[in-house]
């Protein structure tokens, strides 16, 4: 930080001292040790945190942080009586927080980041002392999203106040302004003229009959790369076919947020040194429409990363210059692009004006067939090709797995037969056929429960975008087929990595770790389901908490949480429904439908809508009541103000 001349950096020490003065005479006047701990609930190790958190000091000390992030249920009435009546509401700066892709994190924390390899939009994720814990606040006038599928052509601007891309792409046709609402017509930066003719053409290159890319059902999940705002995405759905967007929080900022604002499957991700947190052979498709992408740099690892995510017979759709060779520079980039394409045995399954569309072997014949030497290599045989979760990427070629080699090709049914097929990697797990049909059989019965409780407050159209928070074999999902939803299954990166076998099922889902912030804004997803996710949390060591903010941050208000857990769970999480401005639908004895079920409780939970300003008065008027007053509050000010100039 810059210092000032030296009268400043006195008069700044002496307006310190007088703040720590009246800051220990406000707390020696004004408080006992209870009533303090109620408000900031973990007394001195909360301050710290949020003086490091909220506003970006520099405290680095992680003294009690092993402390702050344990937490245990079942304890006695009146042992854990630092729950906080209310929680502090985040500056309107942070109303789009994305904690593990905060680019200020980064510059704060100095990390050493190679940004020739987009490394700077990867994960980094706080360190528990700097963790914010206060809620994000919506924008100015935010409201209630539009509903499905009205939503995939207009969202509130209020909702996302940002009108660069509509500026910037107007001539593209991705989105304008129009009053209080931001329109779609529905084209990109290649098909000005609406993704759905787009769409089709594809499939007429392919001589897919009726125009209609899913072939047969043959073509289920999707992986569109640089997405911008997800139109693509937005329009395969018709053809019931589901695309995993995929776009970094980069200079078209907010490119994911207008997706999922709109109902549309996205992820902010990003291909730079890690592997994206899908599992191999996950996709049919991979798209990219002018996505900007160095696919021949570092021996074309970042093409290598699609071919180990795309199945047997898999296609690459590429719309670029580059394919229609105009000059001296895109025919340079094509050739080197076809012959490294063609050492990966990938061949040209169609090419019209600038789109070409590769296809991917269906079985590893052609890779034994290269000559010794030739690269890029095979990748190890000790190599996992589902291990994603802080996983650097290879510049190699992931073979197929003997399993595959027999069957040439994925063995997959043709969707929707496939949601309730077994999936053919279900023997990778050592589970039996009648396990899977079990499993999918007690979610239809669970989701059927769900909806029971659910349907005093919920009309059709009241979810679209849902989250798994633990998906297992993703039959909850799978449940949810006649709904007009969509469902994020995620998956614990430190469990059996099941993701294979939800997309296996036509589904989609990432992988992650629950004891760190995901990667989605805030405000997107209608209902959270947490099937003992916090249970999980308990085990780890990590803070529950932390948890109950992290929901907060990703769901939209009026949305709703699905908690299915031990009773211990419920009991800690109703403690925090008042500061979290949530409350209760319903509370039911989970049926012992499974030998998993083990006591569970289901317990529904709505979040209140609520604006900035109510919850600072309603905080206000809590604190007036344990005995923080105004003049204490100016003075709690003083000091986080003080903490971010980094005293």
């Amino acid at each position: 930080m810059t210092r000032g001349r030296a009268d400043g950096v006195q008069k700044k020490r002496l307006i310190t001292f007088l703040c720590v003065v009246a800051i220990i005479l406000g707390i020696v006047y004004f408080y006992d040790g209870s009533s303090f701990g109620s408000q900031v609930h973990n007394g001195a190790s909360s301050l710290r945190k949020l003086g490091s958190s909220y506003l970006g000091g520099d405290d680095n000390s992680d003294s009690d942080s092993k402390d702050e992030a344990t937490f245990k249920f079942g304890l006695e009435d009146g042992e854990d009586g630092m729950v906080p009546r209310s929680y502090p509401v985040c500056d309107d700066r942070h109303s789009e927080l994305i904690p593990c892709l905060d680019r200020n994190l980064i510059y704060q924390l100095r990390l050493k980041l190679d940004l020739s390899l987009m490394e700077h939009y990867e994960r980094h994720c706080p360190p528990p002392e700097r963790r914010f814990n206060c809620l994000i606040p919506p924008p100015t006038g935010y409201k209630v999203p539009i509903k499905w599928p009205r939503s995939r052509d207009e969202v509130w601007k209020a909702n996302i106040p940002h009108n660069f891309l509509a500026k910037e792409k107007q001539d593209q046709n991705w989105m304008t302004e129009k009053g209080e609402k931001i329109i779609f017509p529905g084209g990109g930066t290649h098909f000005h003229y609406g993704a759905g003719k787009y769409i089709a053409s594809l499939a007429n290159m392919l001589n897919f009959s009726n125009d209609n890319l899913n072939n047969g059902g043959r073509i289920r999940t999707v992986l569109d790369v640089g997405c911008g705002v997800a139109s693509f995405g937005a329009y395969l759905l018709s053809s019931d076919i589901i695309a995993m967007s995929v776009a970094p929080n980069d200079v078209h900022q907010n490119q994911i947020q207008f997706a999922l604002e709109r109902g549309i499957p996205a992820y902010l991700g990003v291909l730079g040194t890690k592997r994206l947190p899908y599992p191999s052979r996950s996709f049919e498709l991979a798209h990219c429409s002018r996505c900007r992408i160095d696919w021949l740099q570092r021996d074309g690892i970042l093409l290598l990363e699609l071919d180990r995510l795309l199945r047997p017979g898999g296609y690459f759709a590429y719309s670029s210059p580059e394919a229609y060779a105009q000059d001296e520079e895109d025919l340079r980039i094509w050739r080197e692009m076809s012959a490294l394409v063609e050492r990966m045995c990938w061949k040209i399954a169609a090419k019209q004006n600038q789109t070409v569309i590769w296809v991917k072997p269906m079985t590893n014949d052609c890779y034994m067939e290269r000559e010794p030497g030739t690269q890029p290599p095979l990748c190890r045989s000790d190599d996992d090709p589902d291990a994603v979760y802080g996983v650097k990427m290879e510049a190699c070629i992931t073979p197929y797995s003997d399993q595959t080699q027999r069957t040439r090709g994925s063995g997959l049914a043709p969707w929707p037969s496939r949601l309730t097929s077994p999936p053919p990697r279900l023997t990778d797990f050592g589970h039996s056929i009648d396990m899977f049909e079990k499993d999918t059989e007690v979610w239809q019965r669970r989701i059927e429960n769900y909806w029971n409780l659910l349907k005093p407050k919920i009309k059709a159209d009241t979810l679209r975008n849902i989250m798994d928070m633990k998906a297992n074999f993703g039959s909850f999902a799978a449940a949810l087929k006649d709904k007009d939803v969509w469902v994020m299954n995620v998956v614990p990166e430190d469990g059996p990595n099941t993701l294979k076998l939800i997309y296996d099922r036509g589904l989609l889902g990432s992988v992650h770790n629950w004891c760190e912030a995901y990667s989605t804004y805030p405000r997107t997803y209608d209902l959270l389901h947490a099937w003992t996710v916090f249970s999980d949390m308990e085990r780890k060591g990590c803070s529950g908490e932390d948890l109950l903010i992290e929901m907060d941050r990703m769901l939209r208000p009026t949305g709703f949480i699905i908690v299915r857990d031990k009773r211990p769970v419920v009991e800690f999480i109703k403690k925090h429904l008042t500061a979290l401005h949530w409350e209760a639908v319903a509370t039911a004895d989970a049926d012992s439908d499974s030998e998993q079920d083990d006591g569970e409780i289901v317990f529904v939970i709505q979040k209140k809508m609520w604006l900035a300003t109510e919850t600072l008065r309603d905080s206000e008027a809590s604190s007036k009541e344990s005995g923080l007053t105004t003049i204490s509050m100016a003075r709690w000010v003083c000091l986080f103000k003080m903490l971010n100039a980094g005293y």
